[in-house]
């Protein structure tokens, strides 16, 4: 366990004065065609907005929250080696700061330039990484204190790695394994330079949350492993991952490089706060044995999977969590359903003595599913996902209008509500969450 100082503005809500409401924007950004469909991802451009994101700004502000998770395109940002282009995001990123809500910059969502040909398994990744974030950093350290260095980990390795739909478009558990030693180094030295430019930062380390589960017998050992791979990434950085880790002899067997292990646990490190990813949808899986062979089925969790998500990574981290995405695909009565459950979820888990001190309902808007990238035969208005508090109106004159819920107002109500809603954390509150609540950078 690596020992630190609790950053003053997690502090802030680690002493129960305040909790952090946020939303976002889905910022996925594959700027590549898939060959089979000549289609990229970048769903600011399909949502267009690139073009809207005044009105966008606007809309989070209105929500009364202080944060948002908010990547910016590195594709666009640097289109060459050594050529920057800063313009819009410079722009979209006032547009957040003056109206009063703070970024929680997301500097890498998927995708990286083309220019980086291997991707994530390019030797130069870590370093071309790490260069931008240090450039993010120093142009926005002023002004902005939050910093993601990269978005789920995990599952960037698993679609860029293992199933090869985005770049480099490798396959198998090897090329799970080469992506995330280059994404987990690229996060150690981004999280470096980042903390270098601007000392008083807050870097939250986001990855996606799963729950494995199964009543075979014969498969607790694969159950097991998959569960294992869940805080993989979080390890790595955080220089965990030694002989005696137990997913050593399955990252011996699918080629890990032990330099790239002796490099993270000599730069390992705690990010200020851990991000817990989950959807109702997605985060709990069951291993199940088919004529096919082993899979894994997904069905659909109640809002207590947060709350045993929350206290297992406290358990293994000990660090302060904020949930950094929840919602439902439905229609509004089941994503409101999903938000007061999940909201009492982070209740419980707070009466628990867990420090939960944040929760995002992401995406503000409707997003665009990822099969238009590599599936996609139609228009893309037939991959529209309603999981915002705003939906996009997919009809005519206007089909990108962002039209409003009654999910808003009443999102505008619980944050308004701040504290209350959650309560604070646990009157009975353990030995460590006092020594967290004196711990000051």
């Amino acid at each position: 366990m690596i020992e630190k100082a609790v950053n003053s503005e997690v502090q802030q809500l680690l002493d129960s004065n305040d909790f952090l409401w946020a939303t976002g924007i889905e910022d996925t950004f594959i700027a590549q065609p898939w060959t089979k469909t000549g289609r990229t991802l970048d769903e600011y451009e399909l949502t267009a907005h690139y073009d809207r994101y005044q009105e966008d700004s606007e809309l989070i502000a209105s929500l009364g929250v202080k944060h948002a998770r908010y990547g910016i395109p590195w594709y666009r940002i640097q289109p060459e080696p050594n050529k920057w282009d800063w313009g819009w995001a410079d722009d979209v990123l006032e547009s957040l700061t003056s109206r009063g809500v703070q970024p929680i910059l997301d500097l890498m969502h998927y995708g990286t330039p083309a220019w980086l040909t291997g991707s994530f398994a390019d030797p130069d990744y870590p370093q071309r990484v790490a260069d931008y974030a240090q450039a993010a950093a120093e142009r926005y350290g002023k002004a902005i204190r939050w910093y993601t260095p990269l978005n789920e980990a995990r599952i960037t390795a698993y679609y860029c790695g293992r199933i090869g739909w985005w770049p480099p478009n490798l396959r198998g558990w090897p090329g799970f394994v080469s992506v995330m030693m280059g994404v987990a180094k690229g996060i150690a030295l981004s999280q470096e330079r980042i903390k270098k430019a601007v000392p008083n930062c807050v870097i939250a380390h986001v990855d996606a949350c799963d729950i494995y589960s199964t009543q075979d017998p014969t498969l607790e050992a694969e159950c097991q492993l998959r569960q294992e791979m869940v805080y993989l990434a979080t390890d790595l950085i955080t220089g965990r991952v030694t002989e005696n880790h137990p997913l050593m002899p399955w990252l011996t067997k699918n080629r890990v490089s032990h330099k790239d292990l002796d490099f993270l646990q000599g730069h390992g490190q705690n990010p200020d706060i851990i991000g817990l990813n989950l959807y109702p949808m997605f985060s709990q899986k069951k291993c199940v044995r088919t004529p096919r062979g082993v899979r894994f089925r997904m069905s659909y969790a109640s809002p207590s999977i947060i709350n045993d998500i929350a206290h297992r990574h406290y358990e293994r981290y000990k660090l302060p969590m904020f949930v950094s995405e929840t919602a439902t695909i439905g229609n509004v009565a089941k994503r409101a359903k999903w938000m007061h459950g999940s909201i009492a979820a982070v209740k419980q888990a707070r009466q628990g003595n867990v420090p939960l001190v944040g929760y995002t309902w992401w995406p503000l808007f409707s997003l665009v599913g990822w099969g238009y990238r590599q599936l996609g035969t139609y228009p893309m208005g037939k991959y529209v996902l309603d999981m915002g508090l705003w939906d996009l109106a997919n009809k005519e004159p206007d089909p990108l209008k962002r039209a409003e819920t009654p999910l808003v107002e009443e999102y505008r109500r619980i944050v308004k509500g701040g504290l209350e809603t959650v309560g604070p954390i646990g009157e009975g509150k353990t030995e460590h969450v006092q020594k967290l609540l004196h711990r000051r950078v």
